[in-house]
């Protein structure tokens, strides 16, 4: 099982790279920088909560986690 503070760190070292992508399309497309960095930042924030929150219902789900042995007492 993962921590909160593991997948907040995977959410924000994911979303780095998925920022630059964002950032250069959308200035690509606009060529105003002021305009290609705030869609990069508000992408950002909204898809680190998405990331966040849908690593912690997958973080519940057995699907794909080995069963652990049942043990008596």
């Amino acid at each position: 099982m993962e921590s909160h503070l593991r997948s907040i760190m995977k959410a924000v070292t994911w979303r780095a790279g998925g920022t630059a992508v964002t950032f250069a399309i959308a200035w690509a497309m606009t060529r105003r920088l002021e305009l290609a960095v705030q869609i990069g930042l508000l992408d950002t924030g909204f898809k680190i909560g998405a990331f966040y929150v849908h690593e912690r219902i997958w973080n519940r789900l057995s699907f794909g986690k080995p069963k652990l042995p049942e043990y008596e007492i």
